[in-house]
């Protein structure tokens, strides 16, 4: 297997599990949380600060980054003049861009559309119902039974807005993903298999087809 799965997902749909079984499933590197611990690791930037600005609008320059033209310094390091949401988002897109160099799984942060010119990338979103999600959250948050609907949307509303302010993609399109699936009804082991299933189908026709 030699692909790189990038993982869009709602909240409380499963997809960050999803993500981890797959890369299980393959044996290669998971990339949620840690993916901020590398881009602070690579750059220099305080962790918490990726934290901070993490699946949060800071400024619209992605597709600046995407052409080569983001402001350099003259040694080729990021200008250190640049403002500091800028310099974190830069950081975690060129670990982004490192990472899918090699197979791995990637959740979230725009990685489908940073990664879009990769032959190799299989992008996958993952939606579900509100009531799974519901439970799902209710065991994983502290929240008040009242609050969850609420709490959902809110966090959906946050990632689509990341997400289509830095890419002018719409988050959750059909056409913008090479898959999407409802985890609710396949259960979490079921969307594990047909993306495993999708992957290792799409490597046998590109193999085929060369």
């Amino acid at each position: 297997m030699n692909s790189v799965i990038t993982i869009g997902r709602e909240f409380g749909s499963g997809g960050r599990e999803i993500g981890r079984l797959l890369a299980e499933k393959f044996g290669i590197p998971f990339y949620d949380k840690k993916l901020l611990e590398e881009s602070s690791k690579n750059s220099g930037i305080c962790e918490e600060l990726f934290v901070r600005h993490d699946e949060s609008i800071s400024n619209s320059f992605i597709f600046s980054l995407v052409m080569g033209t983001y402001p350099i310094s003259a040694d080729g390091r990021v200008n250190p003049e640049m403002p500091l949401n800028q310099r974190v988002f830069l950081a975690q897109f060129d670990t982004i861009k490192k990472l899918g160099q090699t197979p791995c799984v990637i959740v979230g942060r725009c990685a489908d559309f940073i990664l879009s010119d990769r032959p190799n990338i299989v992008s996958v979103f993952v939606t579900g119902n509100m009531f799974e999600k519901k439970r799902r959250i209710a065991e994983r948050y502290d929240i008040e039974k009242d609050k969850l609907d609420d709490f959902i949307k809110k966090t959906d509303k946050r990632r689509a807005n990341y997400y289509e302010y830095y890419t002018d993609h719409k988050w959750g399109k059909a056409g913008n993903y090479n898959i999407c699936l409802n985890s609710s009804l396949v259960g979490i082991g079921g969307a594990v298999e047909i993306i495993a299933e999708y992957v290792l189908k799409k490597e046998e026709y590109s193999r085929a087809a060369k």
